[in-house]
């Protein structure tokens, strides 16, 4: 074969090669396109359950509120030193409270504490504690007059008074009177002077709605009666709760007559 004729025949080999080739990039490109239609042609029932478990995946929102439901609640509302028992005198819609819980039932030492809630039903929060003294011969449920005992339960406080002017921002009705004199010497020989400067009345045997001073014992003059939160004049009492002057000024600037305060009191654990 000459070589112009070999010349010629070398376009034909090429024109092979070149539809080899072509051949195989369809039967690829066939390949690629039946696999890609095989994607896409995937079962329904299971692209649904891939989307779910990707949803399944995302974080959650928290329900807050709920989670604080879920919280244990102390039985106390946030009071310490009393029984749960005593707690649930507590009436509901007070949001003001004065405990006073004392060393032992025969103790005239104990602590005076303000709380308040925010709202009727809402836990209690300490505010300020005091030293405080009460009668002589501690606690009584079932007090008599003369024994020298406090009255221990839960008590209203709805009226107040004393010798000096209310201090500036006293919202519940206030007497000042003369008649706040203390006479006498205390319980240990001790001088009561100034004790009577400020005064609320614990309502225990008496008319709510009038001045300390009233005489009036509903429910007998045998039981005893004007049993105030006062001054402290440096010993134990007679019946009465007596707490530092400034407390007293502290005391009568807080009580609200519309959050319905009250004063539990008693000794520890009551």
């Amino acid at each position: 074969m000459s070589k112009h004729a070999r010349a010629r025949s070398r376009p034909g080999r090429t024109s092979r090669r070149t539809a080899r080739r072509a051949a195989l990039a369809a039967a690829l490109g066939l390949l690629t396109f039946t696999v890609g239609w095989a994607y896409v042609a995937q079962d329904p029932d299971q692209a649904a359950g891939a989307g779910q478990a990707s949803a399944d995946s995302r974080p959650q929102p928290v329900d807050r509120a709920a989670a604080a439901r879920d919280i244990p609640r102390s039985p106390l509302q946030g009071l310490t030193g009393i029984s749960e028992q005593t707690r649930e005198r507590i009436p509901a819609e007070s949001r003001q409270l004065i405990l006073v819980t004392g060393r032992a039932v025969d103790s005239s030492e104990s602590t005076a504490t303000l709380y308040t809630r925010p709202a009727a039903g809402a836990d209690w929060v300490k505010a300020e504690s005091w030293p405080a003294r009460n009668g002589a011969r501690g606690w009584s449920t079932e007090r008599t007059y003369g024994d020298l005992t406090s009255p221990q339960g839960v008590f209203a406080l709805t009226d107040a008074g004393g010798l000096l002017s209310p201090p500036p921002g006293t919202r519940l009705p206030y007497d000042e009177d003369r008649g706040f004199v203390a006479t006498g010497r205390g319980v240990n020989g001790e001088s009561l002077v100034g004790s009577f400067d400020y005064v609320v009345a614990i309502d225990f045997n008496r008319r709510p709605g009038r001045s300390p001073l009233d005489p009036v014992m509903p429910d007998g003059e045998d039981k005893g009666g004007n049993i105030w939160l006062h001054v402290d004049h440096d010993g134990p009492s007679q019946g009465c709760v007596g707490i530092p002057k400034d407390a007293m000024r502290k005391v009568l600037q807080t009580l609200d007559p519309a959050a319905k305060p009250v004063i539990v009191m008693g000794p520890e654990g009551f």
